[in-house]
């Protein structure tokens, strides 16, 4: 679960995905650069939103979080806001493949409360931030 969820830090998956298609789909690479660049800019309202709010992450006694983060705050999950945007511009890219890219999203999004780090509504929040991003990027 570590492993998974260090995948999407800052959109890494999805900005890899994206320019894996860039290089190798040709005709459509401006295409697939622009999907990566929608989850920078997803990640980019995250951290703005995150700044704003400044929810501390969650602290059970008895119950560390189980990976180590870089900030304090919780809401909204970036992982979920990246996973959700990334998910959402690479499926019109990537039709075949637009489950798939919607339940690894999904399991991103997940790993985070189970993790420790964020309270089940940071996910949700973040995916909904994600998906308006994404669908003001279309």
């Amino acid at each position: 679960m570590r492993r998974f969820s260090r995948l999407g830090e800052h959109g890494l998956l999805w900005v890899g995905i994206a320019l894996v298609g860039a290089a190798v789909v040709p005709a459509r690479r401006s295409e697939f650069l622009r999907a990566g660049a929608v989850v920078g800019v997803a990640f980019a309202a995250n951290q703005a939103v995150k700044l704003a709010v400044r929810r501390p992450r969650p602290d059970l006694p008895g119950l560390p979080p189980l990976v180590h983060t870089l900030s304090n705050r919780s809401y909204p999950s970036a992982h979920a806001t990246t996973s959700a945007a990334g998910a959402r511009v690479l499926s019109e890219l990537l039709p075949s493949a637009a489950g798939p890219l919607c339940a690894i999203a999904c399991a991103m999004a997940l790993t985070r409360p189970y993790l420790g780090v964020h309270y089940p509504s940071d996910s949700v929040a973040g995916a909904a931030l994600g998906t308006a991003v994404a669908e003001l990027a279309a």
